[in-house]
């Protein structure tokens, strides 16, 4: 297999594990919150995330990868520090903290997957990672009105 064709394919992959992981990590934020405002823009940005981890998806199955899902250990450790971190402290500004940090990790970890493409490589999954880093900067912004 090419290089190029190898970048694409793992560009694809990190979009979807990406969001695969901002899903599980919402969805065990999500019980922990009694804020309405929190809970609202969570469910909102859970709805975003399915939408790439979808499109991802669709991409993959046409181009005939198969994405992995996350390593069950971290999303199991992930849950663990979840459940740790809102047990003393489900404050509005604590659960924003805690996204801003999931967002800066996502953004950093697209970015550097971005770079890594060959300029020539697939505009489907190009436009795909673009958008996510875009959605992904906003949530970040969106996150840190309420700290």
């Amino acid at each position: 297999m090419a290089q190029d064709t190898k970048k694409t394919e793992e560009a694809l992959a990190e979009i979807y594990r990406n969001a695969q992981l901002a899903l599980q990590s919402i969805s065990n934020i999500l019980p922990e919150s009694e804020d309405m405002d929190v809970r609202k823009e969570l469910t909102a940005q859970y709805e975003k995330y399915e939408h790439f981890s979808a499109q991802a998806s669709i991409l993959a199955k046409d181009m005939g990868i198969e994405l992995k899902e996350p390593n069950p250990m971290k999303k199991m450790m992930m849950w663990g520090s979840i459940k740790m971190n809102t047990l003393t402290d489900n404050s509005r500004s604590h659960i924003a903290d805690m996204m801003v940090q999931g967002t800066v990790m996502g953004v950093t970890s697209l970015r550097t997957t971005a770079g890594e493409l060959p300029p020539e490589g697939n505009e489907k999954i190009i436009a795909l990672l673009e958008e996510m880093i875009k959605t992904e900067e906003e949530f970040e912004k969106k996150w840190k009105e309420y700290l």
